[in-house]
C-alpha cells in the first residue's frame, strides 16, 4: 500500500468518524422536535435518523475493513466491505419504513392533537438544514475518493432532507387547515420515499458485488494512457476492468513482435503500468504479452500502438 493511499484511507475514516457525530446530532434535534409536538409524522423522521446514526456506523466500520492490505485469503484486497455496508443499509431502512407504516395507521386510527407545534417544526427545521450541508459534503467527498459506502450514505441523507421537508410542508398544512389525518398521512408518504432508497441503494450495491466494470470516462482514460506509454507494442485488446469499491482492476492483451526479448516486453509493460497508476487511483494492472501471431487489429476496444 503506497503512502498515498494510507493517507486517503485515513482520511476517508476521519470523515465516516464525523458522519456519526453528526447523525447523532441530527437524531437528538429531531428526537427533541417529536417529543415537543407529538407528531407521528416528525416520529418516523426521527425513526430513520436512528436508521442513520446505524448507517454511518456500518459505513466506518466497512471503510476500515476495506482499507485492510490483502492477505493470503484475501489476495485482491477487502475493497467489496462497501459494497456490502450499502447492503446492511438498504435493509435497515426497509425495516424503518415497516415501522413508520405501523406507527402511521396507529395515528390514523387515533388521530392526535400537536403540541407545541412552532417550536418542534423550528427544531426539525434545524436539522435538516445541518443533513442538507453534511449529504452534499458526503457525496462530493466519497465520489472524489471512489468510495461507495459514503456515496451510499450521502444519498440515503438526501432521501431523509426530502422526506423531512415534506414533512415540515404537510405538518404546517395540517395546523393551518385543522385537518389531523394529514400527519399519519405524511408519515405514510415518508415510509414510501424510504422504501424507493432502500431500494436505490440496495440496486448500487448488487451492482458493485456483481463486477460492474469501469465508466465510460474511465475506460477512455485508461485507453489513453495504454496508447500514450505503449510504444514498442503493436496493440493493445481485450481490455477488460472492474471496479470493487475505490479500486479499479485493469486487464488486457498486449500484443509485442515476435522477435521482442522477454525483457524489452516486461519494460513496456512496467511503463503502461507506471502511466495508468499515476492517471488513476487505486488500480491494479494485469498484462499478458503475446506475439504479433495474436493480432486482434478489427476487434472493438483494441488500442492500435502502431503509431501514423
Amino acid at each position: 500500500m503506497t503512502g498515498q493511499q494510507m493517507l486517503q484511507d485515513a482520511g476517508l475514516q476521519r470523515v465516516a468518524a464525523a458522519n456519526i457525530g453528526v447523525a447523532l446530532a441530527v437524531l437528538a434535534l429531531k428526537t427533541i422536535s417529536y417529543q415537543l409536538t407529538g407528531s407521528v409524522a416528525l416520529y418516523s423522521d426521527a425513526l430513520e435518523s436512528i436508521v442513520n446514526v446505524l448507517t454511518a456506523v456500518v459505513a466506518f466500520v466497512a471503510l476500515r475493513i476495506s482499507a485492510m492490505p490483502a492477505d493470503r485469503g484475501h489476495p485482491f484486497g477487502h475493497h467489496k466491505a462497501e459494497y456490502l455496508s450499502s447492503v446492511v443499509e438498504s435493509v435497515l431502512v426497509i425495516l424503518a419504513a415497516i415501522a413508520i407504516f405501523r406507527e402511521a395507521y396507529f395515528a390514523f386510527v387515533a388521530p392526535r392533537l400537536l403540541t407545541e407545534p412552532v417550536q418542534g417544526l423550528a427544531v426539525n427545521g434545524l436539522a435538516t438544514i445541518i443533513n442538507a450541508g453534511w449529504s452534499w459534503y458526503l457525496i462530493r467527498y466519497g465520489r472524489r475518493h471512489s468510495s461507495p459506502a459514503l456515496v451510499a450514505d450521502g444519498w440515503h441523507l438526501v432521501t431523509d432532507v426530502v422526506t423531512s421537508a415534506g414533512v415540515l410542508a404537510g405538518l404546517v398544512l395540517a395546523l393551518a387547515s385543522g385537518l389531523t389525518f394529514l400527519d399519519p398521512l405524511m408519515a405514510a408518504l415518508v415510509a414510501l420515499n424510504i422504501l424507493w432508497a432502500g431500494y436505490r441503494i440496495a440496486m448500487m450495491s448488487f451492482d458493485g458485488l456483481m463486477d460492474r466494470s469501469a465508466d465510460a470516462g474511465t475506460q477512455t482514460r485508461i485507453r489513453e494512457a495504454i496508447l500514450l506509454s505503449g510504444e514498442g507494442a503493436l496493440e493493445a485488446h481485450d481490455i477488460r476492468t472492474r471496479s470493487a469499491g475505490r479500486a479499479t482492476f485493469i486487464e488486457f492483451h498486449l500484443v509485442v513482435p515476435g522477435f521482442m526479448s522477454v525483457e524489452n516486453a516486461h519494460a513496456i509493460c512496467d511503463r503502461i503500468e507506471t502511466t495508468l497508476q499515476a492517471t488513476l487511483q487505486g488500480v491494479d494492472v494485469s498484462i499478458h504479452v503475446e506475439p504479433d501471431t495474436k493480432m486482434k487489429a478489427q476487434a472493438r476496444g483494441t488500442v492500435d500502438l502502431r503509431g501514423p
